[in-house]
């Protein structure tokens, strides 16, 4: 009797990697530019009081986090002839760029409260667009294929163009946004206009290249939320997995969110030469992960990363200036894990948790993932304009626009704890 064996997963094509991967380029070009020039453009630009960002950014954690197991569960349990991913992607992506836009018009001679409620409104019709993208885009992997080396593939595929995205979220505000003897922003404004079209219009083309599996969507059992509520939390694997991610998400956070205080005020570089040091190393890492993977399995790879990264990190608050760059280095090389593991290790809880459940619920566990990680994103929106106002951080603002580069030596250190100290620590943790 000859034993069968199964059929080895159809091989993923290079412009269909492509493919995938463009969507990611207009996603991490629009979070990049929300991360890194949120908190500096309220606080630094505007004016706006730290008190008033860390209430938006508490309202924003609430939102943040419910919206996305509520976006996961409808999207696992649509049967649309469409699909059940796909449509909620492709429709959702020009109002992404929509209120992406509106982010950065808030009216900069606004009072405080004016400005508060501007900037608390766009971010909550932002998130919520970015979230059904995102959701959608994550969740779409584990179903596309059922191979880990493919899974990798496509993901470093998603991570080499998403850290492009990432680097042009820096590049492009550092060109645009106001520098020494100028204070208007209506190069900015235009700026972000233009990246907001380009941005949808990536995520709308990798719609049409990409193809959902039918299967997932006539042949799974429907789950009533209550148990897909209780399949999700009764998975150790996937607590296991989101306690990591947390730390993950903000040792991210904290780092994207504290570029330009670190190139402006720390080392009074231009922010391009400091993204060089991060970039360069994560764009080499990222590829080295197949290697990793092969050598230490995806979680010993993992770890391996987020050890190099937090010791990175740790070490800039007590290294000499010059060896900053050094650190970041180490920092940017160790993104690499969370960057390209976490998605494979989702999709294998997701694979083992279709055992338990008889269901494909890749919606459930990227939403559920959302409400315990998404808060980092709003804690280091809240750390850092606290550690600055604590350590009596003096704004543009408070300058007639013109930025002050001789800050005291407090605020220099309170910078050094939320772009190393705090992420670093995290790492660790993760």
């Amino acid at each position: 009797m000859s034993v069968q064996t199964a059929p080895a997963p159809p091989k993923l094509s290079l412009s269909y990697k492509v493919y995938w991967g463009l969507a990611s380029l207009g996603t991490s070009l629009i979070s990049g530019i929300y991360g890194g020039l949120l908190t500096i453009f309220y606080q630094d630009y505007l004016g706006l009081n730290a008190t008033w960002i860390e209430i938006a950014a508490t309202i924003y954690a609430i939102w943040n986090a419910f919206n996305d197991p509520l976006f996961g569960y409808i999207t696992d349990s649509t049967r649309s002839k469409k699909g059940r991913r796909i449509p909620y992607m492709r429709y959702t992506a020009p109002f992404l760029a929509l209120t992406f836009v509106l982010v950065w018009f808030a009216p900069p001679q606004a009072g405080q409260q004016a400005l508060f409620w501007w900037m608390l409104i766009t971010m909550l019709l932002y998130d919520t667009c970015y979230t059904i993208v995102g959701l959608v885009y994550s969740a779409l992997l584990p179903e596309v294929t059922e191979s880990d080396a493919q899974r990798n593939g496509l993901q470093i595929s998603s991570s080499l163009f998403g850290m492009l995205g990432t680097l042009l979220g820096f590049l492009i505000p550092d060109m645009v946004r106001p520098k020494t003897g100028d204070t208007s922003l209506m190069p900015l404004y235009i700026a972000m206009v233009i990246v907001a079209i380009i941005s949808a219009g990536l995520i709308m083309l990798t719609t049409f290249k990409v193809k959902e599996r039918r299967e997932f969507v006539t042949m799974d059992k429907e789950l009533s939320l209550w148990e897909a509520i209780k399949f999700t939390f009764t998975s150790k694997s996937f607590l296991i997995l989101v306690s990591e991610n947390f730390m993950g998400i903000l040792m991210s956070s904290l780092i994207l969110g504290s570029i330009y205080y670190l190139a402006d005020y720390v080392l009074q570089w231009p922010a391009m030469q400091l993204l060089v040091f991060l970039f360069v190393p994560l764009i080499i890492g990222i590829p080295l992960t197949t290697y990793f993977r092969k050598w230490l399995g995806v979680v010993g790879a993992q770890q391996f990363l987020l050890t190099v990264a937090g010791i990175g990190l740790i070490a800039i608050a007590i290294v000499p200036k010059s060896l900053i760059p050094v650190c970041i280095a180490l920092a940017g090389f160790g993104l690499s894990g969370p960057q390209t593991l976490t998605n494979v290790l989702f999709a294998q809880v997701a694979d083992e948790d279709e055992l338990r459940s008889g269901a494909r619920r890749e919606g459930a566990f990227f939403g559920v993932n959302a409400l315990i990680t998404k808060p980092a994103q709003s804690i280091a929106i809240w750390i850092i304009p606290f550690i600055l106002e604590m350590t009596n951080f003096l704004t543009r603002a408070s300058n007639e626009g013109e930025i002050i580069l001789e800050q005291p030596a407090e605020a220099i250190m309170g910078m050094k704890v939320f772009a190393g100290v705090i992420p670093g620590v995290a790492c660790l943790l993760g």
